[in-house]
């Protein structure tokens, strides 16, 4: 029993060690990862500038560089001092998340149609969420961003919230006919974020947005929204954890309230063992294998659906939780440190980014 009892607690320990330094927001520690992307966009800025080939291609190049700018966005709020060397790099982030090369799996599902050329369509295009979110969180921490680029910004911002308000869901589709509440949770919170930045009043279409998301996109028994919908509002997926996970992280950005609803669903999706806490993708009563969006399956548990729970945990407050789902983290993404930098080896770029912005998840949130 004693020999138990230490094999259990040593892993527990060892992989918890950090968990506490990153809840309280420890400066060395989130410097190191924020380092680390720095580096990824300035060895990016070269190859760029040497007409070298994208290192992340398509959405995951996208989604690389638009979740970099959060991180280091959010970074910047939670230590001010710190802006003036993030900031550029949040605008340069956020302005390669625009490039057509990361966009072109979204421009070939619409036919050709680029969704930056087709803003007075009504079509949804809520894909470019992505880079919205990100321009106006650039816009809020670099007081050099390009009146050219602001511009584009707010004609992307009044293009989405006219969609919104003019659906009656409170859905838009990301690809034809296809819409993800996550998607839409990201324009929400791009709307919120320019609100921030701008002054401008967009109370209603928030408004309308969270009312819709409350009555149309939650499963009521799980608590998850719903993975893929039609713009009509019927199911195309079962409800599950990764989407509610990532929906609840957006969320925070626009509506404190709805966020804590969402993750509450996502938290009951919880499963414990031995101090380790991982979340479970399908809610009961349904099932399935799994897809990109969850990540790979082991016995139900999603990887995707675990690392995005830190975020809402630590923004609003779980400490405990935020601990056992962080040792399952450090356990599996094996966390390295060179010099001033840090990241998590079996993550690549893209879960490195990723978790620079749930680690840091808090300053973003809604008043």
């Amino acid at each position: 029993m004693v020999s138990f009892a230490v094999v259990s607690a040593v892993p527990r320990w060892w992989c918890g060690r950090a968990a506490d330094g990153w809840f309280r927001g420890e400066p060395e520690r989130v410097r190191a990862l924020a380092e680390e992307m720095v580096a990824f966009e300035a060895v990016d800025d070269r190859w760029r500038a040497g007409g070298g080939r994208d290192r992340v291609v398509g959405m995951w190049g996208l989604l690389a560089h638009q979740m970099t700018a959060l991180g280091l966005a959010q970074v910047s709020l939670a230590y001010p001092e710190w802006a003036g060397r993030y900031g550029p790099v949040v605008t340069r982030a956020a302005t390669k998340s625009l490039l057509p090369q990361l966009r072109f799996e979204f421009t070939d599902a619409w036919h050709g149609r680029d969704g930056l050329a087709d803003l007075d369509s009504g079509d949804g295009h809520a894909y470019l969420s992505y880079p919205a979110l990100a321009l106006g969180m650039a816009r809020l921490v670099d007081p050099a961003f390009p009146a050219e680029l602001a511009a584009r910004h707010d004609a992307l911002i009044a293009a989405f919230e006219r969609r919104l308000l003019a659906s009656p869901t409170g859905l838009l589709d990301t690809f034809p006919g296809e819409a993800y509440p996550t998607d839409v949770a990201a324009v929400a919170a791009a709307i919120a974020v320019h609100g921030r930045v701008t002054g401008a009043d967009h109370t209603a279409v928030l408004a309308h947005w969270a009312e819709r998301v409350r009555a149309v996109q939650i499963d009521r028994p799980t608590g998850l929204v719903i993975q893929r919908m039609g713009t009509d509002g019927r199911a195309h997926d079962a409800p599950r954890a990764s989407g509610t996970g990532l929906a609840a992280y957006f969320a925070g950005f626009a509506d404190r309230s709805l966020a804590e609803e969402l993750a509450a669903g996502l938290f009951g999706q919880e499963r414990r063992v031995l101090g380790f806490g991982a979340i479970d993708e399908y809610g009961a009563g349904y099932r399935g294998a799994g897809d990109m969006d969850s990540g790979p399956l082991v016995l139900g548990i999603s990887v995707s659906a675990t690392g995005f729970a830190l975020a809402p945990a630590r923004a609003f407050g779980h400490r405990d939780l935020f601990t056992r789902l962080y040792r399952t983290t450090d356990l599996f993404g094996v966390p390295l440190r060179s010099g001033d930098r840090a990241r998590f080896a079996t993550g690549g770029v893209i879960g490195n980014a990723l978790l620079l912005a749930f680690l840091t998840s808090g300053p973003e949130l809604a008043a």
